[in-house]
């Protein structure tokens, strides 16, 4: 009984492991952006009718663990960041920056740097994440998957789960304080 117990929780395992395909993602930031220094955030909610129309319990729950396993505290009183996200499930024309990685300019943090902008001619399916610094009141990281890059089905609880890691997946900061509390090697600053 235990030996097709091990075989069943392997099998499992290995299927579960299979269900997650990174998406190729897009991202783009503020050279402004303090992204060692931030501590907390929390969701952006809509107010009234519109609330409905960009409310998504997946997608919330998905960057609520990612941001709370990366040490993020999760609070309404004044957090740092503000997490804002938006399905677009029509064609869009996009405005983002081709720019060096995040993990290398925060190394040098010059905010000298010309912005490269780029035109995107999005196709239908496109999830934007943006955080927002409640302190500066503007955007310092979006990150966004399309059907440009991969197909994100949004009746789908497994493909939108998928599409939050894979964006949220380049936005390697931890929260400031956290690797020193918990005595842990960054791998993502190494």
């Amino acid at each position: 009984m235990s030996k097709s117990l091990s075989v069943w929780v392997m099998g499992f395992l290995f299927v579960s492991c299979i269900g997650y395909k990174e998406l190729p993602v897009e991202y783009d930031y503020s050279y402004r952006g303090n992204f060692k220094r931030y501590r907390s955030f929390e969701l952006m909610r809509s107010v009234g009718a519109a609330n409905t129309a960009t409310y998504n319990d997946v997608i919330d729950r998905s960057i609520v663990s990612r941001m709370k396993f990366l040490g993020y505290r999760q609070t309404d009183n004044k957090p740092h960041l503000i997490v804002s996200y938006r399905m677009y499930g029509d064609s869009l024309h996009f405005s983002g920056y081709h720019q060096i990685d995040i993990e290398e300019w925060v190394k040098t943090q010059k905010e000298d740097l010309v912005y490269d902008k780029q035109k995107f001619d999005l196709k239908s399916g496109t999830l934007l994440i943006q955080f927002f610094d409640r302190r500066q009141n503007r955007c310092v990281w979006q990150g966004y998957a399309t059907t440009l890059y991969g197909t994100i089905d949004f009746g789908n609880d497994r493909h939108l789960r998928n599409a939050v890691i894979s964006i949220l997946d380049k936005y390697r900061f931890w929260a400031e304080g956290f690797i020193e509390a918990n005595g842990h090697a960054s791998v993502m600053e190494q």
